[in-house]
C-alpha cells in the first residue's frame, strides 16, 4: 500500500478521472444518492490516496477554508473494506492538516451511522442529526494539535 497526497493541481488526467469514478461508485451507485458528486472545491484540493497498485484502496480530499480546514469524500473501495483502511487513511488525512495548518479548526460533516467512528478520532459533535443530500449526517469538529 502506497498513500499518495497531491493537490488538485498535481494529478493527471487519469488519477483524476480514476478517483472521480471510485466517489461516484461509492457516493452516487452504491449509496443510491443522486447528487453533484464532483464539486468546484475539486479544483483547490488535497486529494489523499491509499493505493494497492493501480487500485485505489482508500481516499479523502482535503478543502482549506479562511477559517477552518474540512475533509470529506472519505471511502474505502468495497473490495479492500473490513481490514483497518478507513482508519488509517482518516489518521494519515487528520496528521497531514495538523502538519499543514496550525491553530485551526478541523470541521467534518460525516453520515450519522458512523457517528463513533468519527468520535475515536477526537472529532467531536456539534450538531443534531440533519439531511444532506437525502442522508442523515451529523457535523463534528476538532482543533488542530500545532
Amino acid at each position: 500500500m502506497d498513500l499518495y497526497i497531491k493537490h488538485t493541481k498535481d494529478l493527471t488526467s487519469q488519477e483524476l478521472v480514476q478517483i472521480y469514478q471510485e466517489r461516484i461508485r461509492v457516493f452516487v451507485v452504491e449509496q443510491k444518492c443522486i447528487y453533484q458528486e464532483v464539486d468546484d472545491y475539486d479544483q483547490n484540493a488535497i486529494h489523499m490516496i491509499l493505493r494497492n497498485g493501480d487500485d485505489i484502496v482508500a481516499y479523502t480530499r482535503i478543502i482549506a477554508f479562511e477559517q477552518y480546514v474540512s475533509f470529506g469524500r472519505v471511502l474505502v473501495n468495497e473490495n479492500y473494506r473490513n481490514h483497518g483502511y478507513g482508519r488509517k487513511i482518516v489518521n494519515d488525512t487528520i496528521a497531514k492538516i495538523n502538519e499543514m495548518y496550525q491553530n485551526t479548526t478541523i470541521k467534518i460533516s460525516g453520515q450519522a451511522h458512523l457517528k463513533s467512528f468519527y468520535e475515536s478520532f477526537g472529532l467531536h459533535r456539534v450538531s443534531g442529526t440533519y439531511l444532506e443530500d437525502g442522508i442523515p449526517h451529523i457535523a463534528f469538529e476538532m482543533r488542530t494539535e500545532n
